[in-house]
């Protein structure tokens, strides 16, 4: 972790990975043509939750090996069913910002709760993020990732 800028924010070194493609619906195999994040939005929205100003996919942010947790998020919408053909699930987010570069980003985690998600496995190590779009952003590329202390923990797991 590095040392923070002000107390409530922790800040760790990622890397940006690839993800599934089911929230941007670039997967091809995706049964979420329009993506995931498209079809949440209306939902979060009607709950008090205006994703508007985020590109409608995830940045998937490696911070292994250390890990994280939700231990208090700024919102959590405990099962929310936002397609008819899935199970209601829940999900939490908190602020964060992104560094890539010269480039500063205010962004969500996105954290749908893998004990309503069974058929999907997310590594404990990786962080979705909303974020506006961010130009020229490749795979593998590192990025600093800045959470809010009391609503996210960090920290490297014990062996």
């Amino acid at each position: 972790m590095l040392a923070a800028e002000d107390p409530a924010w922790t800040y760790v070194l990622g890397q940006l990975q690839s993800g599934y493609g089911v929230a941007s619906g670039r997967a091809v195999d995706s049964p979420y043509p329009e993506g995931t994040i498209a079809l949440q939005m209306p939902h979060f929205q009607k709950l008090g939750l205006d994703l508007s100003p985020y590109y409608p996919g995830t940045l998937n942010i490696s911070i292994a090996p250390a890990q994280f947790q939700m231990i208090q998020p700024q919102w959590t919408f405990p099962l929310v069913h936002w397609y008819p053909a899935s199970c209601p699930e829940t999900f939490s987010f908190s602020p964060c910002r992104v560094k890539y570069g010269d480039h500063r980003a205010a962004g969500l985690i996105y954290y749908p709760h893998p004990e309503t998600k069974p058929d999907h496995f997310q590594n404990p190590s990786i962080i979705e993020i909303l974020a506006p779009l961010i130009p020229r952003m490749e795979m593998g590329v590192a990025v600093t990732l800045g959470v809010l202390s009391q609503q996210v923990e960090i920290f490297e797991p014990e062996l």
